[in-house]
């Protein structure tokens, strides 16, 4: 049912052809990863095509190994008009026992759109319950704020950087 489905979690091993000459997944790997799950908890928030729009606060923190069994999880924590803030953790364990280990965390950003035009579309809005569901809502808004600090400082460089080409 669309708007109900708040969190998803996907698990399978690291791969071969998902590691380095060190033996260690690669960080784009992950990041692929995290936008795989995203997307597919997106959808089935929406219930349509989303697209990825932002990435925020992405901090690798632990290496993943060759054959971990690796656990994307992510979670709604914030809803716009059309656009849904998802917390996503990325831990990682030997698959032959252990404890998981926080290996990567981010905020991810997707805008739905219709079949139609692709154009934004309404999502169903989501309300935090708890006081860790108002915790990371605010914390989801203060990541994509800083993200979004970032790239004006980007765009004021890129600026002053094209008008100090344009006088060479």
């Amino acid at each position: 049912m669309i708007g109900s489905q708040r969190e998803l979690t996907l698990r399978f091993l690291a791969e071969p052809a998902d590691v380095n000459y060190g033996g260690k997944v690669h960080g784009g790997v992950v990041m692929k990863w995290i936008d795989q799950a995203g997307y597919a908890a997106a959808v089935g928030w929406s219930g349509t095509y989303s697209v990825t729009v932002a990435v925020g606060g992405i901090r690798f923190m632990a290496p993943i190994r060759i054959s971990d069994l690796v656990t994307v999880r992510t979670k709604l924590v914030h809803t716009g008009t059309s656009s849904m803030h998802f917390s996503v953790e990325v831990a990682a364990r030997d698959p032959m026992g252990g404890e998981p280990r926080l290996c990567t965390h981010c905020v991810i950003v997707f805008v739905a759109l219709d079949g139609v035009e692709g154009k934004p579309t309404a999502v169903p809005a989501w309300e935090p319950v708890s006081e860790d569901d108002r915790e990371l809502a605010e914390y989801a808004q203060q990541v994509m704020a800083l993200s979004k600090g970032i790239e004006q400082t980007v765009e004021r460089y890129r600026q002053a950087h094209d008008a100090h080409d344009a006088d060479a």
